[in-house]
């Protein structure tokens, strides 16, 4: 019948016949039968799609007399439509099971979301009898809100047919969001009311089968254009019509949705009202496709992906042999994975610039709209058919800027829409153990490609990883993450079951923020339009109101995301795949429902596995709800007591969350404070506390960690005591002590009169100076402080919306004047930390140093401007190597921007391959904080495979660690034994032997160096240079006095300073003073507009300036062929402390 041999079509009792004949007698039967033409279960499936038939049908067919065989094909049928990624099916066949399964569904009782809805203010709803919809019911779920329901409606009718199974499961998990989105269009397909209501989403499907049939004629046009001419003859065709083969990469139908999808998620964004920068939507665009295409291709790679390695092998992570079996383990795997696909290569930022021009282009030519006005003059309603987009210009900072801006109608639509972040399924957590990481870009999702290292477009640190992973540097660090991954999650039901009643009702409640914006407006004061600054007073509160409304929505629609997961992934056991940022820090992939989110994200996971609490445990549980509630700063002891004294308090929050007192509220953490109450009651009421088998995650809590990172550096005995490394009796917090010297300093001052200072007293809590003393140390600035501090007061809400940038400002000076010498010995490595990273940035390879000095052909006569081309060479990154192997380079750079023709616009984008010149105030600023950050993150790598070694769970917050309660007190000594290895291992040490190695061959130009006060720092920080005679001599005739304190002239020591070869005599007279009266030495003076004339008084003072500024340009010019050793310029290390970093071990308060 299949292949036509018969006069009959077969029908869908043909194929149940067939299924039931597969599913009694095949290979792996009781009874099997060997037939050579039977047609497999994947194969028949495919067929009876092909011909129209529905698999429900097939099922249903009398012929299959037995429940039990029907519930088997259906298994059988659900199994071959994951693995042909075809979910519909998949779908229809949960649904049919749903119907004729009498197990228990573990979402059988759970009650819906209810979803974000927008209000609808268009007057043409209409209901299906044709009558008007009154405003206040019309209203709709944002599409992308819809279109993750619609995908979790998939995952949970999946469960049902394959609930063992859960590898398939994960499979169409991993299904691509385009597909789940077409789903949607199509429903709006159909003979749908929605189709008879102009919304949003009627217009999105009008303009999908617009685009999709345009796409399909576009790219038929191009290939023939291509064909017909000569190949000699090419390249001659136009860039655009050359893209002919990448736009067939994808079918037209996902082109136009990718497209749709991609340029309403980037509405409002870029500080653009009402659309979106054009370079910024093609580049979206052409990425999307690209992401898509590269998913499209794993899910046809069937490559085998090889087990999990058991923890740390027999001889543990960190000997030398088990280091080497891990190695070789990982590098067979990888083997598996090599199929030298070219598909897997990056596209050019220029392909997907252009991709996304034709694509954007496409959609603005067909995409419309319908607008509806009514006629002034004669009343009647007119009509008109509109572009649902335009492209345009706009003035940003006098930079004329295009953009792509959305049709009124269409923002109207979208008026309080959150699109920015549009759930794709491949960012859900996995239903089995991630893929271990193999290789940069091989690891995490089975079906979509991931990233070990997210970076933005630095190819340099890519360079690096990928060359570190073939030595085999990084093997610890992909054995950690693959750690992270492993850890098995569930949803705490009973949390969920509180947060949804919450989230259905409406309220405000914990962060969970309400339906309907429940502040009140601000009032309109009456005399608004006589006095100026009440005008101004209220203008400013209504736009913080306004801002406030218009961030419910949003948050809303966040918290939204994660109830929905939540819900989905109920009775699973689940995992959370892992990667690092570019300092070495881990996160989990998924991004909405994670233990890294807020407090509320944190409540709804526990771990999978549970474990006896003990008595140890016990405890810890107790010390935990104390520190969740917010009495973190008393002995353990005195915690304990604290939550035995609130016992009554717990079981009222644990037993009636909502009707009770809600203790639990009032809580610095409340969801996780809930949490741990209803753990604490179940284990008290068990009968027996000790025994009772406990999943919540406990944790550790590193103090200011930063800080305790910059202590054991510099063995700073004074600031090891501030952050707990030393043994005390109580807990120090030097967030309190900070706060207490600053509300003494403002009580001072409103005791003198101060207006700032009395709106202030009694306000300035721990919680107020926390952040801007813990970045102190990072290099924090005055005006970031004063961001810090005055989001802190916006917070707190008793201070008037138009006095917190005043108070702030004056808060953020007395916070850094109450630090000041607070943390000595941190700023000393800090410092030195930044001058290093300030050589670096200004230094230039050795091999090029002829080439910066180089005169390049100009008109005869000219002066040559050789520090200009000097700063050009300027190009080295730091780089550094964490001491797990992991190289790290900082990616701060001033990019440069490529101008390509679209038929949009120009557009301008920059090239993260092409040569750049470093930002070096950036690159110094920003390296204290990434190395302390890279070192926190060792730490915690290292814990993590200790643990895992010990056969303990292991989770992380970067530094707050989490395991088990009965596991609190072995994980507490791991964290010190790894935390005394790594800083036993003398860090600035071999940081300094790396920068003298890695740029041995690097020079400064001096030059370079007289720049603010940077030769002052210099010598501060005790660097000497040594010099010959005669090259002191010749800085000397320069006639500048600046390096005078620096150079230490020697005779015999070889000298720092070089002097290149120019390629020609002329060249060097430009270089150095000449007694040759002939030429003329003398530089261009700088214009300046300062126009002084001899009857103008103070013209002294004037030519006195121009001629010290003349005599700066003269003496860089001259020097402009005088470099410097990098090595030579790297400061001596800091003085150590006679702090040792192993007296942690007898402090109680380190991480607790």
């Amino acid at each position: 019948m299949e292949n036509g041999g018969e006069k009959v079509q077969p029908t869908s009792q043909t194929y149940a016949i067939m299924l039931l004949a597969w599913l009694r007698f095949n290979s792996a039967s009781e009874k099997p039968v060997h037939l050579a033409s039977a047609l497999n279960p994947s194969k028949l499936l495919s067929n009876l799609i092909a011909r129209g038939i529905s698999p429900t049908t097939v099922i249903t067919d009398r012929v299959v007399s037995s429940s039990s065989e029907a519930s088997q094909i259906i298994q059988l049928l659900s199994k071959s439509a994951v693995d042909m990624n075809l979910s519909r099916v998949v779908t229809e066949l949960g649904q049919a099971e749903a119907i004729g399964c009498q197990l228990p569904d573990p979402l059988g009782n759970v009650p819906e979301v209810n979803p974000v809805t927008k209000l609808k203010t268009l007057p043409d709803v209409i209901s299906e009898d044709g009558t008007p919809v009154p405003e206040e019911l019309a209203r709709e779920v944002p599409f992308n809100l819809n279109n993750l329901r619609k995908h979790l409606a998939k995952v949970s009718l999946a469960r049902r047919v394959l609930p063992e199974d859960v590898a398939a499961r994960q499979k169409l998990l991993e299904e691509s969001a385009y597909e789940v989105a077409s789903e949607v269009f199509d429903e709006l397909g159909l003979s749908n009311p929605s189709l008879r209501r102009a919304g949003l989403q009627r217009w999105m499907w009008d303009w999908y089968q617009k685009l999709s049939a345009h796409l399909e004629t576009e790219i038929a046009s191009r290939f023939r254009v291509c064909t017909m001419v000569h190949h000699s003859i090419y390249d001659r065709v136009g860039p655009e019509k050359q893209l002919a083969p990448f736009l067939a990469l994808i079918k037209p139908e996902k082109l136009s949705l990718i497209t749709i999808l991609e340029v309403m998620r980037l509405h409002g964004s870029g500080g653009v009202n009402d659309g979106m920068k054009t370079a910024r939507a093609l580049l979206a665009v052409g990425r999307a496709v690209e992401n898509e295409y590269k998913a499209e291709m794993c899910k046809r790679n069937n490559i085998a992906i090889p087990a999990h390695a058991r923890a740390g092998g027999d001889h543990g992570y960190f000997s030398g042999l088990g280091y080497r079996d891990l190695h070789a383990r990982r590098v067979t795997a990888a083997k598996y994975m090599e199929d030298s696909e070219e598909w897997t290569s990056e596209w050019t930022q220029v392909l997907r610039v252009r991709m996304g021009s034709v694509l954007v282009d496409s959609l603005m030519k067909v995409a419309t709209v319908e607008r509806v006005a009514v006629d002034k003059n004669t009343g009647q309603e007119v009509k008109e058919e509109q572009s649902a987009f335009c492209h345009s210009y706009e003035f940003v900072r006098g930079q004329k800027l295009g953009v792509i801006r959305l049709n009124p109608v269409v923002t109207e639509r979208l008026a309080k829409d959150d699109l920015r972040e549009t759930l794709h399924p491949r960012h859900l957590p996995m239903l089995v153990k991630p893929k271990p990481w193999l290789g940069p870009d091989e690891g995490g999702y089975f079906y979509n490609k991931s990233s070990v290292m997210r970076f933005k477009d630095s190819a340099e640190q890519q360079t690096y990883l990928e060359h570190a992973t073939t030595l085999g540097n990084v093997e610890l660090v992909y054995a950690g993450l693959d750690v992270l991954g492993s850890t098995p999650w569930k949803i705490n039901r009973q949390i969920f079951d509180v947060v949804l009643e919450v989230w259905n009702s409406g309220e405000r409640l914990c962060k969970i923020p309400p339906v309907a914006f429940d502040k009140p407006q601000p009032e309109k004061p009456e005399n608004y339009h006589t006095d100026i600054k009440a005008r101004s007073v209220y203008s400013q509160r209504l736009r913080a109101y306004q801002q406030d409304k218009a961030n419910n929505h949003s948050d809303r629609c966040s918290v939204n995301y994660k109830i929905e997961i939540a819900r989905a992934f109920l009775g699973d056991v689940f995992y959370l795949p892992h990667n690092l940022d570019f300092r070495g820090r881990a996160y989990p992939i998924p991004p909405h429902l994670n233990h890294i989110g807020d407090d509320l994200s944190r409540g709804l996971l526990m771990f999978a596995e549970a474990k006896p609490l003990g008595e140890r445990g016990l405890r810890w549980l107790k010390i935990h709800l104390a520190n969740l509630y917010g009495f973190d700063k008393g002995s353990f002891d005195e915690r304990v007591a604290f939550v035995m004294n609130h016992l009554d308090d717990i079981y009222d929050s644990a037993e009636r969350p909502l009707e009770g007192r809600r203790w639990w509220t009032t809580a610095g953490d409340p969801w996780q404070c809930l949490s741990t109450c209803m753990e604490l009651r179940a284990a008290l009421e068990s009968g027996n506390p000790e025994g009772y088998m406990s999943t919540l995650p406990i944790h550790q809590d590193g103090t200011c960690n930063g800080l305790q990172h910059y202590a054991a550096l510099g063995g700073d005995r004074e600031g090891a005591a501030q952050v707990n490394l030393a043994a005390t009796d109580r807990p120090s917090d030097v967030y309190t002590y900070v706060a207490n010297m600053v509300n003494q300093v403002v009580e001072d001052d409103a005791a003198e009169g101060d207006r700032v200072a009395q709106m202030l007293v009694g306000k300035i809590s721990r919680k107020v100076v926390k952040q801007t003393v813990m970045t102190t140390v990072y290099g924090v600035t005055y005006i970031g402080a004063r961001d810090q501090i005055e989001r802190q007061l916006k917070d707190r809400g008793d201070i008037p919306e138009e006095e917190c940038w005043a108070t702030s400002s004056y808060l953020a000076r007395k916070v850094l004047y109450c630090i000041g010498d607070l943390f000595a010995g941190a700023k000393a490595i800090q410092t030195w930390l930044n001058l290093c990273a300030r050589l670096i940035s200004k230094s230039i390879p050795g091999d090029r140093l002829e080439e910066a000095i180089q005169r390049e052909q100009r008109k005869e006569g000219s002066p040559v401007n050789i520090l200009s081309r000097i700063r050009k060479e300027q190009m080295a990154a730091v780089v550094w190597t964490t001491p797990l192997g992991l190289p790290i380079v900082q990616p701060y750079r001033k990019t440069k921007r490529k101008q390509i023709m679209t038929a949009l616009q120009t557009v301008y984008i920059s090239d993260p391959n092409s040569p750049a010149e470093v930002n070096g105030v950036k690159q110094a600023s920003a390296f204290p904080p990434n190395f302390i950050h890279s070192l926190d993150a060792t730490h915690m790598m290292l814990t993590a495979l200790e643990c895992r070694t010990r056969g303990i769970v292991f989770a992380s917050v970067h530094d707050s660690y989490w395991t088990h309660a009965c596991s609190i007190d072995q994980m507490s000594a791991i964290i010190r034994d790894t935390f005394i290895a790594l800083h036993s291992s003398d860090i600035l040490g071999k940081l300094e032997a790396e920068f003298k190695a890695r740029y041995a061959d690097y020079k400064v130009p001096l030059a370079s160096l007289r720049v603010g006060t940077f030769l002052k720092k210099l010598k501060t920080a005790g660097v000497r240079i040594v010099a010959s005679p005669e090259e002191a001599a010749a800085i000397k005739s320069i006639h500048t006095s600046t390096f005078d304190p620096l150079i230490d002239v020697s005779e015999t020591a070889t000298s720092s300073i070089t002097s290149p070869s120019c390629p020609s005599t002329s060249d060097s007279k430009l270089l150095t003073p000449s007694s040759d009266s002939n030429v003329d030495n003398t530089p261009k003076k700088r214009r300046t507009r300062r126009r002084a004339s001899s009857k103008t008084p103070g013209v002294a003072e004037n030519e006195e300036s121009e001629a010290e500024e003349e005599e700066n340009i003269d003496a860089d010019t001259l020097l402009a062929d005088k470099f410097i050793s990098l090595p030579a310029l790297i400061p001596p290390l800091p003085k150590k402390g006679d702090f040792q970093v192993e007296t942690i071990k007898k402090s109680l308060y380190f991480f607790s």
